[in-house]
């Protein structure tokens, strides 16, 4: 009985293996991957489920797509594609200056009304009591 158990525990080690070596192959795309190596897109999620190991493992995968998309990236930017290095410039460069629109991040216990009906004027609560 013991016998039979560390050989099913061998077997999911491989299927595991397979299917982690299919995933790193097909960048990580589940359904190509599960076709690859013989099993099922259930067994992946349960193992991804209750795994910690293989759910760390598929995990690290995810940067492999990543860096396949990066590299594709720079090589259009490489080859002048202006929209490609506009978008690279848009994620990675933001700090200089190279954003559509400006993120503004409010703390603190404000309270305010916003009228846009035909102006487009924003007042605060306290300005806003003042005016009725």
């Amino acid at each position: 009985m013991a016998e039979k158990k560390e050989n099913e525990q061998k077997r999911t080690i491989e299927a595991k293996k397979a299917l982690l070596e299919a995933l790193e192959k097909h960048l990580g795309i589940v359904t190509p991957a599960c076709k690859e190596s013989g099993l099922s897109r259930t067994q992946h999620y349960k193992w991804l489920k209750e795994d910690k190991e293989y759910r760390q493992a598929v995990k690290e995968l995810e940067n492999v797509a990543l860096d396949f998309a990066e590299s594709a990236l720079h090589q259009q930017i490489k080859k002048g594609n202006p929209l490609s290095t506009m978008f690279y410039l848009k994620c990675r460069a933001k700090k200089r200056g190279y954003i559509e629109q400006h993120d503004v991040k409010v703390t603190g216990n404000m309270k305010f009304t916003a009228d846009f009906g035909e102006s487009s004027t924003i007042q605060s609560s306290s300005e806003s009591e003042e005016n009725t």
